[in-house]
């Protein structure tokens, strides 16, 4: 009888109190979530600024928790500082070059991150179609769905965003690939999510402005479970 899940969840800890970081990760912990979601921004790609290296290098040695790196950054400038990060995951956004044609570079960053020893996460904004991700399928673990305008928390959901993962779980068909979705995930939408094919989920504000984050928790892993039986 299969018990484990097949659905991941890491909240983001950029949608947490600051000021309350160390009370944010033991909220993480308690919850049972399988790990942190850092949104790294640098007010270039995305018009905010969250936190850099040593943030995520001094939460994630010490928390105990897998942690992987959404770098919404100008990606030009190179992503070497992150690198040595005591992460599990490193996710790039391929819009992230501006007007240098990306192919190249793109697949030269996704070797520097494997040769790190992490795995590898392309992302796409919302208006960037699914299909913008074949090329990269065979060299990535994870493929980043952006459901909400990458930059800031607690916006709104953007239905069509079920429309482009189920078209990349058509894609991905029997490789291991793993279809994150960040942005205004909540109790109103997780199921249709993982109902399109979604097996991993970043939670922001909804995760921590929920009444039994814990409770809610159980019941995605359980419908994880139910999926795999």
């Amino acid at each position: 009888m299969i018990t484990e899940s097949n659905i991941k969840i890491a909240p983001s800890i950029f949608a947490a109190d600051f000021y309350s970081i160390g009370e944010a990760v033991g909220l993480i912990k308690r919850s049972g979530a399988d790990g942190i979601h850092y949104d790294v921004m640098d007010n270039r790609f995305v018009p905010n600024i969250s936190f850099g290296p040593k943030f995520i290098a001094d939460v994630a040695s010490k928390c105990g928790l897998p942690g992987d790196a959404h770098l919404m950054i100008d990606l030009a400038r190179g992503i070497e500082p992150y690198l040595s990060l005591p992460v599990d995951l490193i996710t790039i956004h391929i819009e992230a070059f501006g007007d240098i044609s990306p192919d190249t570079r793109v697949r030269e960053m996704l070797g520097s991150i494997r040769a790190a020893g992490k795995k590898a996460g392309i992302s796409v904004k919302p208006a960037t179609p699914a299909d913008a991700v074949i090329p990269y399928l065979d060299n990535i673990d994870l493929v980043l769905v952006m459901s909400v305008e990458p930059g800031f928390s607690g916006q709104k959901f953007i239905p069509e965003s079920l429309d482009k993962i189920r078209r990349l779980r058509e894609m991905i068909g029997e490789r291991k690939t793993s279809i994150q979705v960040d942005g205004g995930v909540s109790r109103d939408n997780y199921k249709l999510l993982l109902d399109a094919g979604a097996d991993f989920l970043v939670i922001g504000s909804a995760f921590f402005n929920d009444k039994d984050p814990q409770g809610w928790m159980n019941t995605i892993k359980l419908k994880g479970i139910v999926q795999n039986l």
